[in-house]
């Protein structure tokens, strides 16, 4: 279908979302404005401000975009493992993955100036139902007696941080050269990390 007939049934939006991604893909963050994805989308300057205000609001919802699909990701590694503690482990794994696989997505999630509520809201809201998911599969762990009860908060913020360091050093190439080293892939590496953590926070339980 022509361009312009795409956009005349309401397709600019999503046009101009992966026009952005696949510039942050080719060329980095740097090289997106509103005048550039524009360009890039086959559209007139001034196209993209029917949608977004300035380039900080097209971020933000390529960002929503990226949070949205790893709670999906995540969510999916939960609900195909055998036990809540399983879940967890998959979940991490799901989570480097998702790095892995999105590196565009990854490096804009996180950046602070697109996870301000006040400015950002659907940014906010979709990174905060990404964390909710790893929340719930915790607190059904920890129900379950698969892990210690105890600062449960302090669990969830551990494990998303075990998974987030491993999907950046991945991201960056750096889990792949040393899984390489390790005679293992960055997959199988990230699953025994994280099985491995989990087993130390277990070993934590008070004895009966």
């Amino acid at each position: 279908m022509p361009t312009k007939d795409r956009y005349h049934h309401g397709d600019l939006r999503e046009e101009l979302l992966r026009a952005s991604l696949r510039l942050i893909e080719t060329e980095g963050l740097t090289a997106v404005s509103l005048r550039r994805v524009a360009r890039e989308a086959g559209v007139s300057p001034g196209a993209p401000y029917h949608h977004f205000t300035d380039r900080a609001a097209l971020l933000a919802a390529l960002s929503a975009r990226g949070f949205e699909q790893l709670g999906a990701q995540m969510i999916s590694a939960r609900d195909q493992a055998a036990n809540p503690r399983e879940a967890l482990i998959g979940m991490g794994v799901g989570y480097v993955r998702f790095a892995r696989d999105n590196p565009a997505y990854f490096r804009l999630m996180f950046r602070p100036e697109l996870y301000e509520a006040d400015k950002h809201p659907d940014a906010s809201s979709a990174g905060d139902a990404a964390y909710a998911v790893l929340e719930a599969a915790i607190a059904e762990a920890t129900s379950t007696d698969a892990l210690p009860s105890e600062d449960i908060d302090t669990l969830a913020v551990a494990l998303w941080s075990l998974a987030h360091g491993l999907a950046s050093l991945t991201v960056d190439g750096k889990l792949e050269l040393r899984s390489a080293q390790m005679g293992t892939t960055a997959a199988e590496l990230s699953d025994r990390v994280t099985r491995l953590f989990t087993e130390m926070i277990n070993s934590r339980r008070p004895e009966a």
